[in-house]
């Protein structure tokens, strides 16, 4: 057991609204618990093993969502700007965990919680205003049918009007509603909290919108040592090439990245380069729309791009965006041959409330159907308005749509497309090869919310060269390094992108200046190593076996054509039975280790 200490940090108690009576109250947490789980995910993780049973509907009143921060948001530390939501996924059956940057988690933290949990449900549309008096519910039925933009307008000017105050909103639009399985929950227009269905839960408990405001300031352990730290961070940051590379391109620059190693997915899985890669790139971005970094608060990247088209029949649309992923599931997979094309897909996206990786996924997978004969529906590859209607239909889960709102697996049954279904556990991979790259293999096949390349970005590893990326060999002991210091990252909840930047010495600094206590390496990572023991714990409480960690038949039974880059089922079952190992787990996958 750890020793209980008094912790900064944190407002030592969180907000549980029962959307079913329209009532709130707090619960405490004490200094042992957030000692041992850091807030974030780690708080949050244990609050969902506690109060959501076996067999739980996903989108019944007894799902539970959790809305976390960690005791560096609303600090001056670099990439904080973060919230999490955790619950169980209506995509996947298992363990939902979705980020999202911006303004609003500042917001989030300023009401005095770690956690807002919300269950129940109401069978009129509602929306709810927070702050540090508990929750105010407000008719949401003049919303229901908005999209998310205008949505987030209007909670913010009533609380304008109503309070005086500015606010942070969370916001679902009518694939929520619809009750689409991969509908998201955005804030500030562009920012997401993109995969796993997370606003289809909202939903399913007639949550249009929930809008935080309020004062209160999280208790920090050294406030000049945080000074400090903060400030030496921003003169690293000034001359770091990582830095230098995002604010320039942010994340589009992976199109080009990725084709040169042969694991930019295309035509739905079946290449590894994109012919029109140039068409879709950073340069592509920057050179035919007006560009601006775009960054969260208490970030210097600007990774984000504030993209305008310049020309076309989309002129003057302006999304933030696109991100690399968008790029590559509609670019990609999708065959779309123009950038302006994408922003407008997904700029739709946004608007409804869609995943892009997941609409884009099955857009292309619509594709490949009508192709080979499955579905009578008129869409073909490189078809832009044919993408955008399917996605009208899916977000309105209607006609083919409503087949794929319900999910890959659920469309590859009905549609007897299952050996060419890409997914793990529900949810489509990210634009990262595993044929090309095999440690994403083990990240996908290992991943506690599905095939995701952010529980551990081991892409990033080997597309450095830190490890090998053809060779499948020993990458579990890797894996395992750096899916524990990303763990820590959501503890805390801090933005990806500072992995280079925080190492664990840093990651150690930003502990003990925050929240008090003096971890050395191996106590951080024994914390997040519980953290993982804990998902996997839930997962296994709802279902999930030895056999969900895999990938499938389709890329484990073909070869990348351009390359021949291929990844066996032996090399995949190897590298997950080699993770149990070090995991310390069972042969089944089951932890062991006591929680700390």
């Amino acid at each position: 057991m750890t020793k209980a200490v008094l912790m900064d940090g944190f407002f030592k108690r969180g907000l549980v609204i029962d959307v079913t009576t329209q009532s709130s109250h707090t619960i405490a947490f004490d200094d042992a618990l957030l000692s041992r789980t850091l807030g974030g995910k780690g708080l949050a993780t244990q609050l969902l093993l506690d109060m959501i049973p076996a067999g739980t509907d996903p989108l019944s009143p007894e799902n539970v969502l959790i809305f976390a921060v960690g005791p560096i948001t609303g600090t001056s530390v670099w990439g904080s700007c973060r919230y999490g939501v955790f619950t169980k996924s209506p995509q996947t059956g298992c363990y939902c965990e979705s980020y999202s940057g911006g303004t609003t988690a500042e917001y989030i933290s300023a009401t005095g919680y770690d956690a807002v949990i919300i269950t129940g449900a109401t069978e009129r549309p509602i929306w709810i205003e927070i702050n540090e008096t508990g929750a105010t519910f407000h008719p949401a039925d003049n919303l229901w049918g908005k999209e998310t933009y205008a949505t987030e307008d209007h909670v913010k000017e009533a609380i304008q009007t109503l309070r005086g105050q500015t606010s942070g909103a969370v916001v679902i639009g009518p694939a929520g509603e619809a009750l689409n399985r991969f509908a998201v929950i955005e804030n500030d227009y562009w920012r997401s909290a993109g995969r796993t269905g997370v606003g289809a839960v909202l939903g399913s408990k007639h949550i249009k919108a929930l809008a935080f405001h309020g004062s209160a300031k999280r208790p920090i352990a050294d406030p000049a040592g945080l000074r400090a730290f903060t400030k030496s961070m921003a003169e690293i940051g000034k001359t770091d090439k990582g830095v230098a590379a995002y604010k320039k391109c942010g994340t589009s620059m992976l199109v080009d990245v990725m084709n040169e190693v042969g694991g930019f997915p295309t035509r739905y899985w079946q290449k590894g380069r994109c012919d029109h890669k140039d068409a879709i790139n950073a340069s592509a971005l920057h050179s035919r729309c007006d560009v601006k970094p775009r960054a969260c608060r208490k970030c210097y990247m600007a990774c984000g791009r504030l993209a305008t088209i310049k020309d076309g029949p989309h002129a003057g649309l302006t999304v933030e965006g696109p991100e690399y992923e968008t790029i590559y599931a509609f670019g990609g997979l999708c065959e779309i041959s123009s950038i302006e094309d994408i922003i407008y897909l997904n700029d739709l996206c946004d608007r409804l409330g869609m995943d892009t990786i997941t609409a884009g996924n099955l857009v292309a997978f619509a594709m490949e159907a009508k192709l080979r004969g499955r579905i009578d529906y008129p869409i073909s590859y490189g078809d832009t308005e044919a993408a955008a209607a399917l996605l009208r239909d899916m977000a309105a889960c209607q006609g083919i749509g409503l087949i794929l709102s319900r999910g890959i697996r659920h469309a590859a049954s009905v549609w007897g497309l299952e050996d060419v279904a890409v997914h793990v556990k529900g949810l489509e991979p990210p634009g990262y090869d595993p044929r090309a790259l095999k440690g994403m293999g083990l990240a996908y096949a290992s991943s506690d919310r599905g095939a995701c390349h952010l529980r551990a970005t081991f892409y990033k590893p080997e597309l450095m060269g830190i490890s090998d990326p053809r060779s499948s060999d020993d990458k579990a002991g890797e894996f395992k390094t750096w899916e524990d210091r990303l763990t820590y990252f959501d503890m805390l909840i801090v933005c990806r992108f500072y992995r280079d930047l925080y190492q664990w010495e840093s990651l150690a600094a930003i502990t003990r200046v925050t929240t008090g206590l003096d971890l050395t390496e191996a106590e951080m990572i024994a914390r997040a190593s519980a953290v993982t023991d804990d998902t996997r714990q839930f997962n296994l409480k709802h279902g999930i076996t030895r056999e969900d960690d895999t990938l499938p038949v389709f890329l484990t039974d073909h070869a990348l054509p351009e390359t021949g880059y291929s990844i066996s089922r032996t090399e995949v079952e190897n590298m997950v039975n080699d993770y149990y190992h070090v995991r310390g787990w069972t042969e089944a996958g089951e932890p062991q280790q006591a929680s700390l």
